[in-house]
């Protein structure tokens, strides 16, 4: 029998992240060929597994890297092949998108598909920029067209004459090369010169920027800030409603485009929190953890945690390799006996949590000098200590610890290596954007940022998340503009708050 694959037309969303539907991320997880327009959230690409054919085709105003025909011949090639296949389309497949003509190819080849919908940027641009492109205060009636249109039909299915004559709102995409023949076909059709017009460029991201003028006035507003696509216009006096409930663009962060350097798997809280204020952010990944060159023994310290006193944890990273480890090797949590556990941090106690697991001592200060002073209240003389820890950790803890007359032993869960993937083309995002911020959660983010050889970014400042990172960036001549108190990822980002708030007064 020949293997039965089956095609996704995805809508991705208009670019921020949280806007992609649950749907759109199941597929994107199970493909085993990935095929994508440029997108506006590259983060997209990271939630595909292992092995997954990522096939980039471009689709931008003026930049196709490859033409509609071949697209259309790959989809239907991979998906005859017996490939789960997700064709990955910006906004919705179905609005400007040639997602009827891909499902058609796809239909006429007699193979399997789906159409999973997206939010549209006609729709999630305005609102992002305060503006309802509906309102009972302004219109009954929404019409949306396109600004570009196929250059080989030799006419244009445009009516202006209908469209400047039609009560309500208009919306229009894919038109800012043409917008001054666009506003003057308005105008000449009968629409008022003084109606308003909204551009938003890059909607829902933390690029997002709009400009607001009249019919009269845009084409000039536009060409003076040098304004391109992508880009989504409001025609109507809906636009006037910007003025009360323009909520995205004035978030604390807005404006502000901050990199992130942790681990791929740990971007996310960070990136989240810096995002829901309105930030910018470049996941560029410096390090990625992986097992420990030694398994013999650290899979002997597992099985063995049960017979010490204290487990000690000096990351998050060490909790979550050693509890998968105990899980893999015994089917009852009770297993572990009755130890106290340590936990260098609020971050890492947070994720012995999780695996409903209490904590007996969290220190003052989140570095490892905290919580040996935190151990010296204690009466630790003669117990056994195990501390799980990264390959490269500083020698503080067994020191101290041996140094009060504990019994400890190491067992080392991990190991950091530099992270030499760049899925998403961060590392050139950074180059030719620049960033108003770099921040580091370690001192190996620090080491293997540098690393890089890439230029710091003019007018960019660096901030830490503690004090060995701050060191770590002092010996790279780069001093942080600020530490953060505690040293914890919410602890950061108030600091990060804080720096922005202090600079702009």
């Amino acid at each position: 029998m020949k293997p039965c694959g089956i095609c996704y037309l995805v809508g991705a969303g208009p670019g921020d992240l949280g806007l992609v539907t649950l749907r759109a991320k199941e597929c994107i997880e199970h493909a085993d060929v990935l095929i994508y327009d440029a997108l506006s959230s590259p983060e997209l690409l990271q939630w595909t597994k292992a092995g997954c054919e990522k096939i980039p085709v471009g689709k931008r105003a003026k930049d196709h890297t490859m033409p509609q025909e071949q697209i259309n011949a790959l989809i239907v090639e991979k998906t005859k092949a017996g490939q789960s296949v997700v064709r990955l389309k910006g906004g919705d497949p179905m609005i400007f998108g040639r997602g009827g003509e891909e499902a058609a190819e796809l239909a006429a080849a007699g193979v399997l598909f789906e159409i999973v919908p997206g939010i549209s940027s006609t729709i999630a641009g305005p609102t992002y920029a305060g503006i309802p492109v509906t309102h009972r205060d302004h219109c009954t009636q929404l019409t949306i067209f396109t600004g570009h249109e196929d250059p080989t039909k030799g006419y244009s299915s445009v009516d202006y004459a209908q469209l400047a004559k039609a009560p309500g709102t208009k919306v229009f995409v894919m038109g800012v090369s043409r917008l001054r023949e666009i506003t003057t076909s308005f105008i000449a059709n009968g629409a008022a010169p003084e109606t308003p017009i909204a551009l938003t460029r890059w909607a829902t991201t933390g690029t997002q920027k709009t400009l607001v003028g009249t019919l009269a006035t845009i084409a000039d507003i536009a060409e003076r800030e040098n304004f391109g696509s992508p880009a989504v216009a409001v025609i109507g006096t809906v636009v006037n409603e910007r003025d009360k409930i323009n909520w995205f663009e004035k978030r604390p962060l807005f404006g502000k485009r901050i990199v992130v350097t942790r681990t791929r798997e740990q971007a996310g809280e960070l990136s989240k929190s810096l995002r829901d204020l309105g930030a910018d952010v470049i996941e560029l990944p410096t390090i990625r953890i992986e097992h420990p060159e030694d398994h013999q023994g650290f899979a002997e310290g597992v099985t063995h945690a049960h017979e010490y006193d204290w487990l000690v944890f000096s990351s998050p990273n060490g909790v979550e390799r050693f509890f998968e480890a105990f899980f893999a090797t015994y089917e009852d949590a009770r297993s572990l006996g009755n130890p106290r556990i340590a936990a260098i941090g609020n971050g890492t106690a947070k994720k012995i949590r999780d695996y409903r697991f209490a904590v007996d001592l969290i220190p003052q200060r989140f570095v490892a000098e905290g919580l040996i002073d935190a151990f010296k209240k204690l009466s630790v003389e003669n117990l056994t200590i195990l501390w799980i820890r990264a390959a490269e950790s500083r020698e503080v803890i067994y020191d101290g610890l041996t140094a009060l007359g504990a019994i400890v032993d190491e067992c080392i869960a991990y190991r950091t290596v530099p992270e030499t993937a760049d899925p998403t083309n961060a590392q050139a995002r950074l180059a030719e954007h620049g960033a108003d911020l770099i921040t580091f959660t370690s001192g190996s983010t620090v080491d293997h940022f540098f690393a890089l050889g890439l230029t710091w970014p003019d007018g960019c400042v660096a901030g830490s998340i503690g004090p060995v990172t701050s060191e770590a960036l002092r010996q790279h001549g780069q001093p942080p503009a600020f530490e953060a108190k505690p040293h914890d990822i919410p602890g950061l980002t108030a600091a990060i708050l804080r720096h922005f708030r202090k600079k702009h007064g």
